[in-house]
């Protein structure tokens, strides 16, 4: 056996197969899978219900976790099993089913009630009710619908008319090379500013002018305020003697008791201070 061959069998042996890299999930433990010493063993009543419940399960070491949930057999197939209710391929190549024609109503025409009232007073009926009961025996339907008719008299438009907006004509080179756009657009926002800040100016000066009802409003009734009356005992006399001989001597005196003030005070008028 060559070489090459030896190695090609040996890769098939090496190769891993599906279940090996994606091995099942384990199934639910039972009692019989319990060992001593193992992550799950329990003392006391065990039941297998208690291997179903993830929160009570505990993690084996180096395995995948369990599953808590019982699979059905080998034999169970998933998904839903749809039953034909007609006979499969013979009875689709030996008949041949077409599909009903739908019957399409024939849209009824408006009654046309301009024409059923002018017959009806031709007729000599007045009355609502006279009306009522000509146009139940004597129904007029329109020929056509109104949305479904066409002007009969189109207004002729020209042969060499262009529909659409007109293109603005060219700007010429200099007006671009000379920023015109750009100076008119400054000028156009000066003269705007220039015209709000003139409103803003008249607006201050404007007064408002005062009616008759708003002086009124600010005019207040003079009052004459008498003076309060007073006992003839209480009132103010003036003094009898004036032993000044000026007014300019009073004052001074005045000043000097002032200044002297301090040194009167006290309980024996000796003054508020202590001589040493």
């Amino acid at each position: 056996m060559s070489t090459f061959v030896k190695k090609y069998l040996e890769k098939l042996k090496k190769r891993a197969s599906v279940s090996d890299i994606c091995p099942p999930p384990l199934l639910p433990l039972t009692k019989a899978d319990i060992q001593p010493g193992s992550e799950n063993e329990r003392i006391g009543l065990v039941r297998n219900s208690m291997f179903q419940n993830p929160l009570i399960l505990k993690s084996e070491l180096g395995r995948t976790r369990r599953r808590c949930a019982k699979i059905p057999g080998a034999n169970f197939v998933y998904g839903l099993t749809v039953r034909g209710t007609d006979g499969g391929v013979p009875e689709a190549i030996g008949h041949w089913h077409v599909m009903p024609t739908r019957a399409i109503k024939k849209k009824e025409m408006p009654k046309d009630f301009i024409h059923m009232n002018s017959n009806g007073i031709k007729a000599g009926l007045f009355t609502a009710k006279e009306h009522h009961l000509y146009c139940q025996h004597h129904e007029l339907h329109c020929k056509t619908t109104v949305a479904k008719t066409f002007p009969k008299n189109v207004p002729r438009l020209p042969d060499a008319m262009t529909y659409g907006k007109p293109y603005p004509p060219p700007t010429p080179i200099t007006e671009i090379l000379q920023h015109k756009f750009g100076d008119q657009w400054l000028q156009e926002h000066r003269k705007a500013n220039m015209r709000l800040k003139q409103k803003k100016h008249l607006k201050k000066r404007e007064k408002t002018h005062e009616t008759r009802m708003t002086m009124l409003n600010k005019y207040q009734i003079p009052v004459k305020i008498d003076s309060q009356w007073h006992m003839p005992k209480f009132q103010k006399i003036a003094r009898h003697l004036d032993t000044f001989p000026s007014q300019e001597d009073r004052l001074n005196a005045m000043k000097a008791q002032q200044i002297e003030a301090p040194v009167r005070r006290g309980q024996f008028g000796w003054g508020i201070y202590t001589h040493i």
